[in-house]
């Protein structure tokens, strides 16, 4: 059902952000790291040199260094390998892994090649994304499920916390059901290759498939590598009418139908980073930064 909006280019949804997080240690050896990682074993007859940890959130850009760094190659090589690595990808992802490169801590044994993890990084996420459960899930939400992963790639940039994932994918499949743009900042961020908290009115202007403020719909990728529960939150998404989302600070993300509510949220979050540099000039449409780094 439609209902009466702002105008488009003053209902600015959200501002996650999300800043990179860099791991000095990305390729370790039976280390872990701050989020919660499948650990994939192998047969003991096979000789472990190493293990590469990519976290959920991670970008293919992040992954393909990671490797790169892990298998002591040029950097870029990965990615120059990524059309003769054969990845069992779905037709739609036209031979981009994006959203494929499963989050997990992944052993490396002596021979490995770029194409070796890149075949196992997506063979592993098409078990998963696969099963019946989930296929079935996305069928639920009339969706296929390269388009439930590209739902749990926007979760997992754009949820301050786990506890919010379901309510940042209820907040999505919202504003596609009326028919309103997503306007997700975490997808102009991936348009720019970039990772920041201050997105401008010219930001929102970018010619690029990933503008979701300029296209209606889901970008034609996903924009990162989700983990599982952005996957379950996209799949199974939270009960709520909900059109907007700000976090006014750590611990406290606002979720609201109501576009002068979400207003005086911004509000509340500007006073409380006047002098940060992250508050919104009065020039600037309404926003919903986030102050945390993920």
């Amino acid at each position: 059902m439609q209902t009466n909006n702002p105008p488009r280019s003053m209902i600015r949804l959200t501002r996650r952000g999300k800043l990179v997080l860099v791991v000095a240690g990305a390729v370790v050896a039976g280390t872990a790291v701050a989020v919660p990682l499948l650990t994939l074993d192998s047969g003991p007859e096979q000789t472990l040199t190493a293990a590469l940890v990519v976290p959920e959130g991670w970008r293919a850009s992040q992954v393909y260094q990671a490797i790169d760094k892990a298998l002591q190659l040029p950097s870029g090589s990965t990615r120059q390998s990524v059309k003769k690595a054969g990845l069992k990808l779905p037709g739609d992802a036209a031979g981009n892994p994006e959203g494929y490169l499963f989050p997990a801590t992944y052993p490396l044994h002596r021979g490995a090649t770029p194409e070796s993890v890149l075949r196992f990084m997506v063979d592993t996420a098409d078990s998963k994304f696969n099963a019946a459960p989930l296929a079935a899930g996305a069928q639920r939400n009339a969706m296929n499920v390269y388009q439930t992963v590209t739902i749990a790639s926007i979760v997992q940039a754009e949820a301050a916390t786990k506890a919010d994932m379901r309510k940042v994918a209820r907040v999505v499949f919202n504003r596609l059901k009326r028919g309103m743009p997503l306007q997700m900042d975490s997808t102009i961020n991936y348009a720019l290759r970039r990772s920041t908290v201050n997105t401008s009115q010219d930001d929102t202007r970018i010619e690029s498939p990933y503008n979701s403020y300029q296209r209606m719909g889901l970008p034609p990728t996903p924009i990162d590598n989700p983990g599982e529960e952005a996957m379950r939150a996209a799949l199974n998404p939270a009960p709520g009418d909900w059109l907007y989302f700000v976090t006014v600070k750590p611990g406290d993300t606002r979720f609201t139908s109501d576009y002068r509510t979400h207003l005086r949220n911004v509000a509340e979050f500007n006073s409380l980073h006047q002098g940060t540099g992250q508050a919104q000039s009065p020039s600037q449409s309404p926003a919903s930064p986030r102050p945390s780094v993920g």
